[in-house]
Order: C-alpha cells, then structure tokens, then sequence
C-alpha cells in the first residue's frame, strides 16, 4: 500500500491471502543483514537509505555485527515473492532475510514482536478556519458552512472512507487509488501535491506518511492524529517479517527488539511518526 508507507499494508487490508511456502530453513551464519525493501518509498525506505526502516536495519546490523545489503523490488503485488521467498539463481541462498517492516500477523511472512504502533492523522495547512483544530473531534465541531466546504483527500480501502461516511462527508472526498501503477511516485504523494495546490484542504494519511510530511514542511503544516477508536480501526502495529519456519533467526530479531526499542523509537520520532501509547493515552508525536 502506498499510502500506508507500504504496498504490504494494502494487501492486508484488502485481504490478500496466500500460502505458506514449507521446508525454510535458518539463514547461515553471514556479515551481512540481507533486507527487502522498497528503493522509492519514504518515509520508510529508499536506495539512498533515507527511510525510518534503512535506519533501523542499519542500527540492527551494527548491534549483530553485519552490514546491510538490500535487495529491492516496489512493494506491491508480489513484493514478498521476488525478495524474501526468492533465491539467487547464482549462489542458491535466499536474497534476502527480513522485510523491516510488515502488519503484525501478516499472512505472507512469519512476523516478529512488534516495534512501531502508529494510526492515521489528518494533515493540512495552517489556516484560519483550521487553526483551533486539535483533535479529529474539533474538525467534526467547526461551523457547519466551514466543514461542509473542506475538501478531504483520502485512500481507497482505508479506514478514512469509513470515517467520512459515518459523518455524512465522503461527497467531499477526492479519493486516491492504494497503488498509482508508477513505481516512481512516493506514497502519500498525490495527496501532498494536491494539499499543495489547494485542491484539497486536508489529507487523511496512515501516520507515518503524515509525520514525514509535516516534517518536510514545517510550521505551515499540521498533523493531528486519530485516537484508537473501538468501532473504526485506525491503528496498527508493524512488525518485521522473516520466512516461515525460520525460528532461530525470528527469535534473535525478537531479542534485539525487546532490547532496543528506545533505539527504534528515537528514529520514528525523528520522522515525527505518531505512536500510540499502548496504556491508552493520546499518539505521541502529534504537533
């Protein structure tokens, strides 16, 4: 899913299925963490290494004394297959060994502990009519000759959509398409554009593309996410995925989470992602 950061998401919202392939077998022992990746598709990851995910596959590789070297393919419809579940016809060993980030409990890939809890947020411009706005909550009590001329950039099979029509506003949605078909076009990229040009007036994005964002645009642009809400999901929890029946190697990925998730909250706070806090405060990172 590109506007969730990952085409992985997409998929699992949308329900894609598949089976598990048997007979994995532990990665031998390697100086390198080998990673699946997306190489256009910040925040999370791209082949410069600018995304939150190359910086804690780096930060992991130099805890476990490896380097990091990707195999990239655009995550979409068959991203797990021509990365994590293909081999190197040259060598015979697997191209790569972790995809950094997949929904927890993803059904093409064993998943590990999760390490990011994030939701959606809108985002829009700082402006008049917007500026009390601190909570989803506030947008819904503007004067109602205000809301009903605000222009909501959304995603096709998001939770957005739900949310828009439990309050009678999805006639005022400019709906985006999960995947562009341009393997070149940045998630959440239509969406900036569009905010950018005054075509819409606030963009609904899942919360890592909506930290990043704000942060690439500074003070003019505002994020303010959702809550978790028990009727409508806005949130979700990111795990790394590793192939079915690889247990030694999910377990020593698992350790180095438990152990270091400070580590990998200061990189998603440096992207100013939103995380929700698991005691059922308000998502942190909101500004």
């Amino acid at each position: 899913m590109r506007d969730h950061g990952w085409g992985l998401l997409a998929m699992v919202l949308a329900g894609a299925l598949a089976a598990s392939p048997g007979g994995a077998q532990t990665p031998p022992p390697d100086k390198f963490l080998r990673v699946c990746a997306d190489p256009n598709s910040l925040p999370s990851s791209n082949q410069r290494g600018e995304g939150y995910e190359n910086k804690i596959a780096e930060a992991m590789a130099r805890d476990l004394g490896r380097e990091v070297m990707y195999t990239f393919f655009s995550q979409r419809m068959g991203f797990v297959r021509n990365t994590l579940r293909a081999k190197d016809p040259e060598t015979g060993r697997w191209k790569c060994d972790v995809i950094i980030g997949v929904p927890k409990g993803y059904e093409l890939t064993a998943t590990t502990q999760p390490y990011l809890h994030s939701t959606y947020a809108l985002v829009f411009r700082q402006r008049d009519e917007l500026r009390g706005v601190a909570t989803p909550e506030d947008l819904l009590k503007l004067p109602p000759e205000t809301l009903r001329r605000l222009r909501f950039g959304i995603f096709s099979r998001a939770p957005s959509v739900d949310w828009l029509l439990r309050h009678n506003l999805f006639e005022q949605a400019v709906v985006y398409q999960q995947q562009s078909g341009d393997p070149d076009e940045a998630p959440g990229g239509l969406a900036e554009r569009d905010l950018l040009a005054g075509k819409i007036d606030v963009a609904i994005l899942w919360g890592p593309i909506a930290g990043y964002l704000t942060r690439e645009h500074g003070d003019d642009w505002r994020m303010v996410p959702f809550r978790p809400d028990a009727k409508l999901k806005f949130d979700y929890e990111i795990s790394m995925g590793v192939r079915f029946g690889e247990k030694a190697w999910k377990e020593e990925i698992d350790r180095w989470i438990a152990g270091n998730q400070d580590k990998i909250n200061a990189i998603l706070a440096s992207y100013k992602i939103p995380l929700v806090d698991d005691k059922g405060g308000a998502p942190a990172g909101k500004r």
